[in-house]
């Protein structure tokens, strides 16, 4: 007892290590009773269902937003809830990236949640790594967060003058056809499974990748890809390491939920992305304007994301009040 409570007060990346331990403890116990109860087997998870896996979720995020404001602070709270909204948001355009990947590879719904899951686990190590990099360069360097600010201004910019229907083809996916080619894929899914033993052009019994495992792989790489804008954004929010990680991962974990719900109507919220545009400005700027107005209140910051998002949803659900719905993954096979 005597060793251990030093261990526990003992500051971790700026923050006690119980409250690290508090946060995995969470994470793993939702993780674990989203797998090993409500989905042991596979099936298709409906729109009902996944709403209300996803208000689940996002409770636990605005609950565990409380207890940081109670331990750490309102500072600290209100830049968890920014954090925690402005990941939400910008993984939008990862949900829709994900409905294209499962329709592309023609993944069934009744297996789309096992790959988001494992997807999950996936995304949690790589969080990880970039925000414990982006945080080391921060304390060693901090004009790194100049370059943040560049970064995230010249993307909302970007995003400000793309076209709303701007959609890749994954047919000609540089990591698609690289995949293809060094990789033995099966044509079926084999009832779920990542990997399948068969025979060779040769015939010989070898391990071959099944679609599902191409599509965790890609989902995984878009989930680096969309992880550089996002995580740039909270540390102009925020240089805290834990707020950073802990609102990311809340964040994410409620989307994965909600997917089911947002792949059908994903497209009515095509407007959404002008709304993230100009927070990825707000953000950036912030940073140069700090020496001149100094550091923005987090209850500005908060305020000022939600208006611009809310505004984003309730122009994107009128502007598309009239287009037919979206066609499921499993229509559309390629």
């Amino acid at each position: 007892m005597s060793t251990l409570v030093p261990f526990l007060t003992a500051e971790f990346l700026g923050t006690a290590t119980w409250l690290w331990l508090v946060f995995i403890t969470i994470v793993i116990s939702l993780l674990v009773f989203d797998l090993g109860v409500l989905h042991r087997e596979h099936r298709e998870i409906g729109v009902k269902e996944s709403l209300l896996l996803s208000a689940g979720y996002i409770t636990a995020g605005l609950l565990f937003g409380l207890w940081v404001w109670n331990v750490k602070g309102g500072d600290a709270g209100m830049d968890f809830y920014t954090g925690f909204l402005i990941e939400k948001s910008l993984s939008m355009d990862n949900v829709f990236l994900m409905a294209m990947i499962f329709s592309f590879l023609a993944i069934p719904r009744k297996y789309q949640h096992e790959v988001l899951f494992w997807g999950i686990l996936g995304v949690i190590v790589l969080r990880a790594l970039i925000i414990g990099l982006g945080a080391a360069l921060i304390a060693q360097f901090s004009w790194i967060l100049y370059v943040f600010g560049a970064f995230l201004l010249l993307t909302g910019v970007k995003m400000l003058f793309s076209k709303v229907d701007d959609h890749p083809d994954l047919s000609e996916n540089v990591l698609v056809k690289f995949l293809r080619k060094h990789m033995r894929v099966t044509d079926r899914l084999h009832e779920g499974r990542f990997f399948v033993r068969q025979p060779d052009a040769n015939g010989n019994m070898v391990r071959w990748a099944t679609p599902l495992f191409l599509a965790l792989v890609l989902i995984e790489c878009a989930d680096l890809v969309f992880a550089i804008d996002s995580v740039p954004a909270i540390f102009a929010i925020t240089q805290d390491p834990f707020i950073v990680y802990t609102s990311n991962i809340f964040a994410i974990l409620g989307l994965r939920a909600l997917y089911f719900a947002l792949a059908a109507m994903i497209h009515r919220f095509a407007y959404l992305k002008y709304a993230l545009a100009l927070v990825l400005v707000f953000i950036g700027g912030k940073i140069f304007l700090v020496g001149i107005i100094g550091k923005t209140p987090p209850v500005i910051s908060l305020s000022v994301t939600l208006g611009l998002l809310i505004g984003g949803v309730l122009l994107s659900l009128w502007k598309t009040r009239n287009d037919p719905p979206a066609l499921d993954a499993e229509k559309t096979p390629h």
